[in-house]
This record gives structure tokens, sequence and C-alpha cells, in this order.
């Protein structure tokens, strides 16, 4: 899978994702670009837009894109706390298709 970190996501995730092509929107001079125009952008040479931004999928219709958007639902956007959802991320990216939107949600164990 073709995989873009949109910018809020810690660059250091992907070491925890191997197997997969992965970019950063910085990486692709696409940082300042914004949520539509990203989607846009990325959809060219990306199967999924990975973000923590929770309110991209309603403010974007994905409805006939050629990119699925994969929202990771966590208390923050630090490594240690994205860290977690590594095994499950990892079991999402094979059934992904494009034009949906998937969540994968961080729980905090204590």
């Amino acid at each position: 899978m073709r995989i873009l970190f949109d910018h809020c996501v810690p660059k250091r995730l992907r070491q925890h994702i191997p197997e997969h092509e992965i970019r950063t929107a910085y990486q692709m001079g696409w940082d300042a670009l914004t949520n539509g125009k990203l989607l846009d952008a990325a959809e060219a040479e990306f199967d999924i837009l990975l973000t923590v931004d929770r309110n991209i999928s309603r403010q974007q219709n994905m409805r006939g894109r050629r990119i699925a958007l994969v929202v990771l639902v966590a208390a923050d956007n630090r490594l240690p706390t994205l860290q977690g959802i590594v095994p499950e991320l990892l079991t999402m990216l094979s059934t992904v298709e494009p034009g949906q939107v998937y969540s994968v949600v961080v729980t905090v164990s204590s």
C-alpha cells in the first residue's frame, strides 16, 4: 500500500508500519494544503491518507475518491500513544477500499 501521512501524524510512526510505502505530506511538499486539496493531490499517488484529524471525515465527501481515509482516534498524536494502534492498523490496511473512511481507536489501558 502507498500511504500518505497527514501533517499531524508523527513521521516516526512509519517505522512501525513495515512493508508499506509511506511518505509524509511534508516530504511531498503538501504541508500547506488543507484537507480537500490534500485529498485531491494524494489520490493521484496514494492508496491511503492516514490522519488523526477527526473532522476531515465530516468535512470531506469521500464518495468516488480513489483513496481511502484512515483516521486514528486517540487522546493525542504522540508516537507513544499511537504505537498501541499498530497491530489493528496493520490488519485494517489489507482490507481498505477506495472512497471509504475507516477509524482505528486507540484505547488506553490502565
